[in-house]
């Protein structure tokens, strides 16, 4: 499943971010993966992301797989 999200914190040692997932103001998912294909310098505070769950019942399975808009 792929769900739409809002970068709110990149970590660029680990490479994880904490994402909030969109339309929901309580969900923030932390230290979930960032593809390596994305540059550090794109991951900005407040930019949207595509979150790709390899497994919907376990957040922690997830990769940060994209990054759009400004």
């Amino acid at each position: 499943m792929i769900r739409k999200g809002i970068v709110r914190s990149f970590d660029s040692a680990s490479y994880t971010a904490t994402v909030q997932i969109e339309g929901s103001l309580t969900t923030w998912l932390e230290d979930i993966p960032v593809s390596r294909g994305i540059p550090s310098g794109e991951m900005a505070n407040g930019r949207r992301c595509a979150v790709l769950f390899f497994d919907e019942t376990n957040p922690k399975d997830a990769v940060v797989a994209a990054v759009y808009g400004d």
